[in-house]
């Protein structure tokens, strides 16, 4: 009997930074010549047809390598020598929450042990540069059983770009999910309008009435709906209420524009649909505090199988955005187009520079413009509380209007918005 059983994890309900959707790829790796590596990042479930052989055997849907026989010449490097790997590029970069190694339907063929690694190099490097990167683990070595969902908790407070399955000494693994915040860097984000909703940018939808057909987290899902799968759908409401879902929004931010979208729900789109927003910059409590929210969109009427555009005012700051949907139904997919406020990328950029290395961190200063010194000093002060607390670390330079402090000022406004 099947051991494989979809995750239940609470870190499942974070973003899946290795999606493809996403546009996460397996960038290199050491072997497979029996399934390939990119079947990782695949967003279905593995699937099994028995007796499907091609020229290389049983056609499997996962990364499968061949059966090491000793060390070959196609592994000349000591460290890789005894097992296989794959390294994967995140679609986005982010703080790591928690990786499933699915060896769904692998059974005499799955590796003894895996570990997972995570590191992080800026810009678009090649495979050879990745692979040379500074490594740390994520996941140690660890027994590894076939057709099982492996799910472990990551307890690193860094942003990686890039991870790196090992498998002992060789086998197929089927699934590879990473979860994780999503930590953009700010800088790329000045002076844009985007979709503060969207995955990418580290929108989240934390929370729904209901999930039965399928997830609340496609709403904000990169790109248009295929089928009507890839919305969000309710079942049937035999009561008076509503379903609604909770996005936190990738940062506060004032809101422009909205799209409803309905597209592929013919027979069972909602008849309407509001917007709400709640504003928790001061540390409220949106699951908490009803009284908190207020109207962004009023109550309006849906069209099924339509994209449904609206000009919001965006005369308030918001943090989390509720969609209310009347009385139930599907919607393939939320965007809420708007621009960070000063206090939402401040604390976006804060929450970045906490996340990254030590020698990344003390190059985005020296960019900025500290000296050598100064970023040194910035850096091994984190995690910082807050952005005043940079300022603070430095402390008094030449006075209030001496130069050293009109750089300083200058440098962490850029940076941090201090």
């Amino acid at each position: 009997m099947s051991t494989h059983q979809p995750t239940g994890a609470p870190f499942a309900e974070l973003v899946d930074l290795a999606s493809r959707v996403l546009g996460a790829g397996a960038v290199a790796t050491s072997d497979d010549t029996f399934a390939a590596a990119e079947n990782l990042l695949v967003a279905e479930p593995a699937e099994f047809r028995p007796h499907t052989f091609g020229h290389k055997g049983q056609i499997m849907d996962g990364w499968e390598s061949r059966r090491r026989r000793g060390v070959s010449a196609r592994q000349p490097h000591p460290t890789d020598e005894d097992h296989d790997w794959v390294i994967v590029r995140l679609g986005v970069p982010g703080v790591v929450r928690g990786v499933v190694v699915d060896t769904a339907h692998f059974t005499g063929n799955h590796p003894e042990s895996g570990s997972v690694q995570g590191a992080s190099v800026p810009g678009h490097p090649s495979p050879e540069e990745v692979q040379a990167a500074e490594w740390v683990d994520l996941v140690p070595r660890t027994p590894l059983r076939g057709d099982t969902a492996h799910e472990f908790e990551v307890g690193r407070e860094r942003r990686f770009t890039h991870v790196r399955l090992n498998i002992w000494p060789d086998g197929g693994v089927a699934r590879l999910r990473v979860y994780g915040e999503v930590r953009p860097d700010p800088r790329d984000l000045d002076g844009l309008t985007f979709d503060l909703a969207a995955q990418e940018y580290g929108g989240v939808a934390e929370a729904a009435s209901d999930r039965y057909f399928s997830s609340p987290h496609n709403l904000n899902a990169p790109g248009r709906a295929a089928v009507m799968g890839d919305g969000w759908e309710t079942r049937r409401r035999r009561d008076k209420a509503n379903d609604w879902v909770r996005i936190a929004l990738a940062g506060a931010g004032r809101l422009l524009a909205a799209e409803v979208d309905t597209t592929h729900f013919v027979a069972n789109a909602p008849g309407w649909a509001d917007l709400v927003g709640y504003d928790a910059s001061a540390g409220g409590d949106p699951s908490a505090d009803a009284a908190g929210w207020f109207e962004i969109l009023p109550r309006t009427r849906l069209q099924p199988d339509t994209r449904h555009r609206f000009r919001l005012t965006g005369d308030r700051p918001v943090t989390h955005v509720r969609i209310n949907v009347y009385p139930d139904g599907g919607l393939a997919r939320l965007r809420l187009t708007g621009s960070l406020t000063g206090a939402g990328r401040a604390a976006l950029a804060l929450r970045w520079f906490n996340s990254l290395s030590a020698a990344e961190a003390e190059a985005a200063l020296t960019e900025a413009g500290l000296d050598a010194a100064e970023a040194g000093a910035l850096t091994a002060a984190r995690p910082l509380a807050d952005a005043a607390a940079a300022a603070l670390v430095l402390g008094p330079a030449d006075g209030p209007d001496g130069e050293r402090s009109a750089r300083r000022r200058s440098a962490l406004g850029r940076l941090l918005g201090v």
